[in-house]
């Protein structure tokens, strides 16, 4: 059995002009790459539970809380062994 073709020549996608594009609009996304945003995608079970920006965040600072807390408990700096005197 072949496999199907992928190559650009046998596949069946028309090539635009640059007239067909349209205009262009100089700096559309500047504001936004600025700011720094960032997208992640999410499975759909976990966008049930978290379907806005807001929750998602809150759930990150309660983590981040909990690490910064356990990391706390966990490593202590410990104290220097004290020199035991000569017998």
């Amino acid at each position: 059995m072949k496999k199907a073709s992928t190559k650009k020549d046998e596949l069946d996608i028309p090539e635009l002009t640059r007239e067909q594009l349209g205009k262009g609009v100089r700096g559309k996304y500047h504001k936004q790459f600025m700011a720094g945003t960032n997208l992640v995608a999410i499975r759909p079970d976990i966008h049930k539970v978290f379907p806005n920006s807001e929750a998602v965040n809150a759930a990150l600072e309660t983590m981040i809380t909990i690490a910064h807390q356990t990391h706390q408990l966990v490593d202590k700096p410990k104290r220097p062994a004290k020199k035991r005197a000569a017998a």
